[in-house]
């Protein structure tokens, strides 16, 4: 039975034993007691009244000192033995003062302490020993468990790892050189020494080549161990590290891998991509071996031209090209800036000064040393097309060959083939393969996969299978292709037929809709590694690589078919009688719909080019229409006639409807013959009256448009050309004249006093002389001649044939006798002149402007002379009578 007083005393035993442990059971509470509040706060919330809480208290105490004790990862093992099953408050209270009490011992038949009273001294001692043994095996675990969490303080350390443990994300802190970073990227490569690693940080690091930086982060698995980091904390700033000098098999075999390098090579590509959003200049380089990449930031203006061809040393950090497996398939050289690159030799002949080669002719320079050597590989051979393709598997690596071996070689046997390495889009493969076959089964089992798995190409070339549905299938000349969709991807399943065969076997038949699994080799588009999913197909072996897992859906496409179409014969069915009585409604609307389209064409016609008869032609084909083919005529006002007319009127009633303007103007007749035994119709007098009403706007509408187009170009007064006609009238001379290099002249007439008769007699009588004068002056003038009002009492007039000023001069004394006579006008006698000045073109003016200009300069002279001629009291020059 427990007590306040043990609650009391196990709270002084705890926090003074902190650091000198008595008993093996008081060990365990006193090592950490004064770190954890909590042990005491279970004690005081202890009830002595409910006994039967006591073992929930003590166990939940010692749950809590053992699991602090001995870390997160024991915690499992810990509280099994805080199962406390007898507790009594003496044995307790007495635990913190005598070596010989009761102490804490581990029951082997139920697994968790207990505490028993003293029995022997001989038992207690074993107990004691026995304690402490535990107690050390439990502090050599915390040591053991504290020191696996420490992190990894060199890069050799994390070299040593191997991608299994690296794929723990064990914690890392370790010093290092900056040899490639850029800002904006994620990619830092790292040296110490001559250990070097990536590491993947953040696109806002402000770092340049030789920082020195510590490095705070996890491990993970991927070609080689590589760091996720957490924090970059730059520590100063130094040179960066000396550069190896490397050679392409040093490259290729990665044994310079992360590490800062010096290549040197001639330049077969310069271009400029972009790369997360960061221009790049990216580098082809051929080295004594092989081709490397290498890529560096734009930093400033480079002639990429100018580098074709030519012989460079780059420094930087060599990378790798890798497949979607992680499998290296080229190398990649990370330049920090262009200060990097360096010309050795500037290529013998730029590229723009290169011949032209004819395109069936540029094998003539290809020249290849090619010093690869023969490989040879081993695995299963799971895909074989004779004279073609092989892939072989070993474990999760897998390898293309391509060969012209058509020998026999068994699926599932294993073989050895040996080839030339080589990289095809991006994947690693092996040409020229020779095979040999050993005839020893070595099956391997297809990974379970699906389509999102498949796309990323974890399983490039892999034996796999997938669950998808069969969408169609289509027979080809060379192959037989299923296509399949499986996590909302579109995939094929190919089945190549075997050469040299005159007629393959029959297409394995798969209903449409049918779950299918699909056993075969993964083929992707592209095996560059990249984030983006990709597409890619299965490549199966014969039809027994595709099994039915489940027919189709009653719910399908032919059976929804099958379905609606019966659904739909009932409905014709029960909707005939319907659809009858409706006939002659759609019929009617349908008749309706094209009278209104082509009544609407004429509409569109009113404001266009097209001519009154085409237009009154179209109104008489829609009476013709709707007449149900009757023949329809239209006779305009001034004889003018179209449509169709029959030749003989017998046998035929004739409809006639008038065409009248808006102000009751006769404008025509239209008329329809119909046969002579049909009775009249009210559909008759509206279609002739749609027709009349038609026509009569058009005819309206040819007159306005004909009347604005005379109002643009003559005067309404005098019925001369306006000044906007006379300028038209005046550039084509001109420009008539230019092309056959010859003249005409240009009258600028301009009234004198007019003035004074609008101001005496008023504009009425103004304007009757305007008209008189203007008529005069015209019947001196040549029908090719252009006489034009350009405002007010200001004329002009266009002479077409004028070789010279004595020729408009002539033209000018006939207009000048048009006002030797007086003009009479209701009663008055006005006795009118004028003043002209004349130009030739282009010896006055080869321009409007200027021929303008030059005439109205002439005419103010002429005025001028004319005044000076005359009396102060008359220099008007014009005289009125009644």
């Amino acid at each position: 039975m427990l007590d306040t007083a043990w609650v009391e005393a196990s709270v002084e035993t705890i926090r003074p034993a902190s650091k000198k442990p008595t008993l093996a059971g008081g060990f365990f509470v006193a090592h950490l007691a004064s770190k954890h509040t909590r042990i005491t706060d279970l004690a005081r919330r202890y009830d002595p009244k409910r006994e039967s809480g006591t073992n929930r208290y003590f166990s939940e105490i010692q749950s809590a000192v053992l699991a602090s004790f001995v870390g997160a990862k024991n915690v499992h093992f810990s509280i099994k033995l805080a199962q406390i099953s007898t507790w009594r408050l003496s044995d307790w209270c007495r635990a913190g003062t005598r070596l010989s009490d009761p102490i804490v011992v581990v029951n082997a038949s139920q697994g968790f302490p207990a505490v028993h009273e003293r029995r022997s001294a001989t038992m207690m001692k074993l107990h004691c020993i026995f304690g402490r043994i535990l107690s050390a095996v439990l502090l050599v675990a915390t040591l053991a468990a504290r020191a696996e969490n420490a992190p990894l303080t060199t890069l050799s350390a994390i070299h040593s790892l191997g991608n299994e443990r690296a794929a723990q994300f064990l914690p890392v802190s370790f010093p290092a050189v900056v040899t490639y970073y850029v800002r904006g990227n994620v990619d830092l490569f790292v040296q110490d020494g001559s250990s070097a690693i990536y590491v993947e940080t953040t696109p806002d690091q402000t770092l340049v080549p030789g920082d020195r930086i510590q490095v705070i982060g996890t491990t993970r698995a991927s070609f080689r161990p590589e760091i996720k980091a957490d924090r970059i904390l730059l520590k100063g700033h130094g040179a960066p590290p000396a550069s190896v000098n490397a050679d392409f098999r040093q490259l290729i075999r990665a044994e310079l891998d992360c590490q800062r390098a010096t290549v040197r090579g001639y330049v077969r590509s310069a271009n400029v991509v972009s790369d997360v959003g960061i221009s790049t200049i990216y580098l082809q380089l051929q080295m004594l071996g092989g081709t490397v990449d290498a890529q560096m930031p734009e930093t400033g203006p480079i002639d990429l031209k100018s580098l074709l061809d030519a012989e460079v040393q780059i420094t930087g950090a060599v990378a790798g090209r890798f497949d979607r497996k992680m499998q290296m398939t080229g190398v990649l050289i990370e330049v920090p800036s262009a200060l990097d690159l360096k010309v050795i030799r500037r290529a013998p002949l730029a590229p723009k000064d290169l011949p032209i080669t004819p395109m069936n002719q540029i094998l003539s320079g290809f020249d290849v040393q090619n010093n690869t050597r023969r490989v040879k590989v081993s695995g299963t051979i799971t895909y074989y097309q004779p004279g073609s393709t092989l892939v072989l598997q070993s474990g999760d690596k897998s390898l293309l060959v391509t060969t012209q071996f058509e020998q026999r070689a068994r699926i599932g046997d294993l073989a050895t083939v040996t080839g030339f390495p080589d990289v095809q889009n991006g994947s690693l493969v092996l040409t020229g393969g020779a095979i040999d076959d050993t005839n020893s089964p070595s099956l391997v089992a297809p990974v379970p996969s699906n389509a999102d798995v498949l796309a990323r190409g974890d399983h490039a070339l892999d034996l796999v299978s997938i669950d998808a549905k069969l969408l169609t299938a289509v027979r080809e000349p060379a192959q037989d292709e299923y296509l399949f969709v499986a996590g909302g991807h579109l995939f094929k399943a190919i089945l190549q037929h075997p050469q040299h065969l005159v007629a393959p076997k029959p297409m394995f038949e798969i209903p449409p809709g049918s779950a299918v699994r699909i056993v075969g080799v993964c083929r992707v588009s592209k095996a560059e590694q990249s984030q983006e999913p990709i597409a890619f197909d299965i490549l199966i072996r014969s039809a027994e690589d595709l099994t039915v897992t489940a027919g189709p859906s009653p719910l399908n496409v032919r059976n929804l078919t099958y379905a609606v179409g019966a659904l739909l014969a009932g409905l014709l069915v029960i909707g005939s009688f319907a659809w009858r009585a409706e006939r002659r409604g759609r019929s009617q609307i349908a008749r309706q719909a094209h009278v209104e389209q082509m009544r609407s064409r004429i509409l569109e016609h009113l404001n266009g080019s097209t001519s009154l008869l085409d237009m009154v032609e179209e109104a008489t084909e829609i009476v013709s229409f709707r007449l149900n083919g009757a023949a329809c005529w239209c006779e305009l006002a001034d004889d003018r006639q179209c449509g169709t007319r029959p030749a003989h009127s017998a046998n035929l009633r004739l409809v006639q409807h008038q065409i009248l303007s808006r102000s009751g103007l006769h404008l025509g007749t239209i008329s329809a013959a119909l046969h002579a035994r049909t009775k009249p119709r009210k559909a008759e007098n509206d279609a002739l009256s749609a027709a009349a009403g038609l026509i009569a706007l058009a005819i309206e509408n040819r007159r306005l448009y004909s009347d604005l187009q005379h109002r643009s170009q003559f005067d309404l007064l005098t019925e001369l050309h306006n000044r906007f006609s006379l300028e038209e009238r005046l550039s084509a001379m001109i420009e008539t004249s230019k092309s056959a290099k010859s003249k005409f002249g240009l009258i600028y007439i301009d009234l004198d006093g007019f003035k004074l008769i609008n101001d005496h007699y008023g504009h009425h009588i103004g304007d009757r002389y305007l008209q008189q004068a203007t008529r005069r002056m015209k019947h001196q003038l040549r029908p090719s001649d252009v006489m034009a009002r350009l405002g007010g009492d200001e004329f002009a007039v266009l002479i077409g044939d004028a070789a010279s000023h004595q020729d408009i001069r002539s033209v000018v004394d006939r207009l000048e006798g048009c006002f030797s006579n007086p003009f009479q006008i209701e009663g008055n006698l006005i006795m009118g002149a004028a003043s002209f000045g004349v130009a030739l073109f282009p010896v006055d003016g080869n321009t409007q402007d200027s021929l303008l200009n030059s005439a109205d300069a002439a005419m103010y002279v002429a005025k001028h002379q004319r005044r000076t001629g005359q009396s102060d009291h008359d220099d008007a020059g014009v005289e009125f009578t009644r």
